[in-house]
């Protein structure tokens, strides 16, 4: 699989992620696949119990992406997730072994207020 179509997959997975759409969302993962999420200690093995965190998560989410990088079995995204109408902004890391994913880890941050001895120096980027 190039690049190219790497990408296209991606693309089809935050899609169907925006669009709560579980069963494509969740294509681009190998059965055996492994997500991390640092900040809990979380770690879930195999696509279906990926798939199964997500669908029981009761919040309305959407998903923005701001950016896409990466080359060969390394692929990065960069997005907003807003769960109720309340942003985090979220870099995942997705490994691919041959046309799928086999680990991801996502990192997630609240948006915070520069710091006031840095304020003078930032202008606002949203």
């Amino acid at each position: 699989m190039d690049d190219r179509t790497k990408r296209a997959a991606l693309q089809r997975h935050w899609d169907a992620s925006d669009a709560s759409d579980f069963e494509v969302e969740h294509e681009i993962y190998l059965e055996d696949a492994v997500l991390d999420y640092p900040q809990s200690g979380e770690r879930i093995r195999g696509r279906r119990n990926i798939q199964e965190s997500r669908t029981v998560q009761p919040n309305k989410k959407r998903f923005t992406v701001r950016r896409m990088i990466g080359g060969g079995d390394l692929w990065v995204s960069e997005f907003v997730l807003t769960y109720d109408g309340v942003p985090s902004y979220v870099v995942s890391i997705m490994e691919f072994r041959g046309e799928q994913v086999a680990h991801e880890t996502q990192y997630f941050c609240d948006r915070f207020d520069p710091a006031p001895s840095r304020a003078h120096l930032v202008e606002r980027a949203d």
